[in-house]
């Protein structure tokens, strides 16, 4: 069984920092079928049309009927592990800083045979769940799972290198001035975190929910205005080397769309807040956080993006709004390829409306913020990098898949 993990001891600061190092990522094109699905939290495998096999690993055409028809389809994960080994010496630099490795072959009931790595708990010739989970390079990777939960399996070393449980780690909320902040807080206390820096702008301001953020357990309140290059820049100087999960929940939401404004001054707020709030916010705690993706057993893990899901399509009722939340996607995707090379993780939490005064005329269903705090921490604890939350996103997510054509005409009310 998992042992519990222990509080990390204070770091010597005389000690060298751990720099870096990642495992092979080079996959191919059809390879990354497993990567879109790992990125998610499903288990997909190639399915053949044709002759309805299950095919591991990833092909172009299938083995049995020679077919190119092989989409990436959800397969039962469950089955055995019928042999393992343990790995104590590697010639691959990544892994000889992290043996011993367990690695064994499973035997899926979905038909093929996989070589996976393995959790703690599992045992040879019994029955595993099977999970595809990104590794520090950000590609997709097999892990083999106990088949039913087991005590503290979160603190698996292996598992826990492929995720980013906030489990005594040190997390910075930029904004806790709003709903969605402050639920964040909390839910980041009950995880486990070390310490939960909430950034407040003006804290000499009152606002609501001032005294419950402040009573939350290990929350400490800190100055620090999106808006205020040198705000960002002197709170990453006094704690940017102690942060190990970043969490941008600065908002800035208002209707309209871009006729109908009348002028630059509104659009200039929320490019300011959400697009050039989250560059400072990068290029403040982004060197650190890469330089520490492997210092020790809370090496820093994640940077998390919260986006309105009408980033990935235009919401004409929010149109501007829509507009400055594609940017900050598009943003993240390439904060995302900067941070691969320290192996921390981007996370993309997309939600429809929410539960706050902002979108008070807009009908259910509605995400409430302590809803999208739990749903951002289980993300981290599974590794996922994009995650869709309520039922808004869930459709508009499947819509836009389908027909994105006709997402766009039905959102515009054609």
């Amino acid at each position: 069984m998992s042992a519990p993990l222990p509080r990390p001891k204070r770091k010597n600061p005389l000690a060298r920092t751990r720099l870096p190092l990642l495992p092979h990522g080079q996959r191919s094109r059809t390879a990354h079928g497993l990567t879109a699905a790992a990125a998610e939290g499903r288990f997909a495998l190639q399915v053949c049309e044709d002759c309805a096999k299950v095919l591991y690993p990833p092909r172009d055409a299938c083995p049995h009927c020679l077919s190119v028809r092989l989409p990436f389809k959800d397969v039962d994960p469950g089955g055995r592990l019928i042999v393992e080994t343990t790995v104590r010496i590697s010639t691959d630099p990544y892994f000889r800083e992290r043996t011993p490795w367990r690695v064994g072959t499973v035997q899926l009931d979905a038909g093929p045979m996989v070589v996976a790595h393995l959790h703690g708990d599992t045992v040879e010739g019994e029955r595993v769940k099977l999970a595809l989970k990104l590794d520090k390079s950000g590609s997709a990777v097999v892990l083999a799972l106990p088949a039913e939960e087991t005590p503290d399996m979160e603190a698996d070393p292996i598992l826990r290198e492929m995720t980013c449980d906030p489990k005594f780690r040190r997390v910075l909320i930029t904004d806790g001035r709003n709903a969605v902040g402050q639920a964040m807080a909390k839910a980041f206390s009950e995880a486990g975190a070390g310490i939960v820096f909430v950034g407040i702008a003006d804290p000499w301001k009152p606002y609501p929910g001032m005294a419950g953020l402040s009573a939350i357990e290990r929350v400490e309140i800190v100055p620090l205005d999106m808006t205020d290059t040198t705000s960002v820049t002197e709170l990453a100087g006094q704690n940017g080397g102690r942060i190990d999960i970043v969490v941008n929940t600065a908002e800035h939401v208002r209707t309209g769309g871009i006729i109908e404004r009348g002028g630059l001054n509104v659009a200039r707020d929320e490019m300011d807040i959400r697009y050039f709030g989250l560059m400072r916010l990068a290029q403040a705690f982004g060197p650190a956080l890469r330089f520490r993706g492997a210092d020790g057993a809370n090496s820093a893990a994640a940077f998390v993006n919260l986006l309105s899901v009408h980033a990935l399509m235009n919401w004409p009722a929010y149109g501007a709004h829509s507009a400055v939340e594609a940017a900050c996607l598009s943003a993240a995707q390439c904060l995302r390829a900067e941070l691969r090379s320290g192996g921390v993780k981007v996370v993309n939490a997309f939600f429809g409306p929410l539960e706050t005064e902002w979108f008070q005329t807009v009908p259910p269903p509605k995400v409430a913020p302590a809803a999208l705090a739990k749903a951002v921490v289980a993300a981290l604890r599974q590794g996922l990098e994009d995650i869709f939350v309520g039922d808004v996103a869930q459709d508009i997510r499947e819509r836009l898949a389908a027909n994105p054509k006709a997402l766009e005409r039905e959102l515009g009310g054609a």
